[in-house]
Parts: C-alpha cells; structure tokens; sequence
C-alpha cells in the first residue's frame, strides 16, 4: 500500500513538470499559497461564498434560453449511468438553462429514464459494437454530431462514468482537441484524468481546463484537488477550501461537483468579459463550486444524517423520498439573492 501511494505521487510530480506545471519550492508560490490559503480556507469560507455570490447572474425579465449556461457532459457507458446523471442533473439545479450528455447507444436509454430534462445524444461507440474497417468512418461521424453542437457550449465536463474501452477514449480524444480549438473550457473528472495522463497534449498549455482529482488521482493545468480540504491551483495562484462537509462519503459527490464547477467557470467568464476579475474564471469557478458542495452537503446531512445520499430519486420531490443534496442545493441558492440559513 505504500508502495503504491508512493508511485501514485511520483506519477503526479512527473504529470506537473511535463505540463509546465507548479515548483512548490518557489518562493512566489509559496507567497501566493501563503496569501490565498487566507482567505479562502479556514474555519470561515466567507471569502470562498463572496466569490460564489459575485459570479452567479441574477434573474431578469430580459435574459433568454440559455444565457444562464449551455453545459455538455461526455461520459457514460453501459456499466456507468449514474455518474453523468449526477453531473448534468447538479448543472440544472445550480441554475444552468441546458444540460446535454454524449454517452453511448448502451447507455442512452437509461440516462434518459432518468430524468426529461437532460438532452442525450447516443452518439459514442465501444470497441466490442464496432468492426475495426468501421472505426475511422464512426470515428468522424461521432466529431461531425459533436461539432454541431460545440460553439454552443459554455462548458463540457469529460470523464463521467467514461469508461476506458480504447476506441472510446479515441473518439473522447478528438472531442478534447475539438474543444480546445474552439475555446470551450473543459472539467476533466473520473476516466477523463485515466486519459489525460496517458495523453498529456490534450490539455498541456490549455488555461480553460480544469482538473478535479482525489488524492490518489492526477493533476493538471487548473487543478482542483479534493480532499479534506480542496486545493485549487491554476500555477499564478493557490488557495484551499476548507470549510466542513459530509463525514458521509457517498458515491456520486465527486460528479455532482464537476457539473457545479462547469456551470460556474461559465458564469464566471461571462463576468470576465464584462469587467476584471481578481483571479482567472477557472479557479473562481472551482473556488464556488467546492464551497457550495461542501455546504450544502453539511446541510444535508444536519437533515439526513447517514441516510444521506448524493442526489434523491428523480420523483424525491412529489413522494418525499429522503437523502439526496439536492433540495440542500436548492435552499442553499435561494441565498444568492437574500440570507439564508446554511449559507450566511
């Protein structure tokens, strides 16, 4: 076991120095660590909570479909349905307008049972359906769907219940590089960091991606460690969130943060392109979508204690099924606009 946590360390400081990636021993660094841990970490994430107040639009009569967020999940296979659920379902209750998922065909049928508001596109292959003569033309017919879509996106979030079949990660590959030269900002989670680590270009020199690994997963460009405290790094600028969650670990918090964090780096770029921002959208983006899951998972479990869940069922709330950090999303956003309980 410590061999392996040795190796899993060693395999992050080599992915970080290949991407041109952070020295810890810098004094710079360590000032702006110093500097960020400050404000952002502590016993009091009131810093963390302003920057979460400051990015999220209001509502107005004026705004149309869509100017609140256009965010695509790419991921989901037929062993992993769950987890691009939790990801495009927490964008929708966080406030973004549109939520789409590129999963499979396998998979398609039940993400779609899951919930009428998500879009689904059954557009990915895995190598057992397809004849390797047919690869090179189902490989470009899966980029020209996407493509129709791309300059839509405000976000996409790669990895999700992915899986790792080959020529499904092929087909993801080309996804990223599509993205990346429409600068569309990508959260890479879950087999989504199984790829970048094995093919660093895909987000080598990309400042719009963002990273979200466990302790025992890789880094990258924008990094959101989580932790007992998220650690988030762009390379300019380090900080931690720190403030209480859940002491109950269950499956699902990891993909609900990645869909958090797609709808708040897109918030946050459009407050960039209206005026200077303190800090890149990427880590305030990070920064709202970590406070605001561990609050409202501490908030949920206040309520649910260990019977608490990553998100109910989708019929929670006409039944009144226990469990889940939606409605402790929902009560925690209603604060954006005036003080509530749990949030202020």
């Amino acid at each position: 076991m410590v061999g392996f946590s040795a190796a899993v360390i060693r395999r992050q400081q080599f992915l970080l120095r290949c991407l041109g990636g952070y020295n810890i021993s810098s004094k710079n660094i360590s000032y702006t660590t110093i500097k960020m841990q400050s404000l952002v970490s502590g016993g009091s994430p009131d810093f963390a909570i302003s920057i979460l107040r400051s990015i999220t639009p209001s509502l107005d009569s004026s705004r149309h479909k869509g100017q609140a967020g256009k965010i695509a999940i790419v991921g989901g296979c037929r062993e992993y349905t769950g987890a691009p659920y939790f990801a495009a379902i927490s964008a929708l209750k966080i406030g973004a307008d549109l939520s789409h998922v590129f999963c499979t065909k396998d998979a398609a049928a039940v993400i779609k049972s899951y919930s009428p508001e998500l879009i689904v596109h059954p557009i990915l292959e895995e190598s057992y359906s397809v004849r390797d003569e047919d690869k090179k033309s189902i490989s470009a017919k899966v980029i020209e769907e996407v493509d129709k879509w791309m300059e839509r996106f405000d976000c996409l979030v790669i990895g999700p219940g992915l899986g790792r079949d080959p020529f499904l990660l092929d087909c993801v590959s080309d996804i990223m590089n599509h993205a990346r030269q429409s600068n569309v900002p990508m959260v890479i989670d879950g087999d989504g960091l199984f790829l970048v680590t094995n093919c660093l270009e895909l987000v080598s020199g990309y400042p719009l991606a963002v990273l979200t690994p466990n302790v025992n997963e890789i880094g990258g460009v924008t990094i959101l460690r989580k932790g007992g405290s998220d650690f988030i790094s762009n390379g300019d600028a380090v900080g931690a969130v720190s403030a209480f969650g859940s002491p109950r670990r269950c499956g699902g918090q990891g993909d609900i943060l990645s869909g958090s964090v797609a709808v708040f780096i897109s918030w946050a770029r459009q407050c960039s392109a209206k005026r200077e921002l303190s800090l890149s959208p990427t880590v305030m983006g990070c920064i709202a979508g970590s406070v605001l899951l561990r609050k409202a998972a501490s908030h949920a479990f206040e309520i649910w204690k260990n019977s608490v869940r990553s998100l109910e069922g989708t019929n929670s709330f006409s039944t009144g099924v226990q469990g889940g950090f939606t409605r402790a999303f929902l009560s925690l956003l209603l604060g954006l606009e005036r003080d509530v309980e749990g949030l202020s």
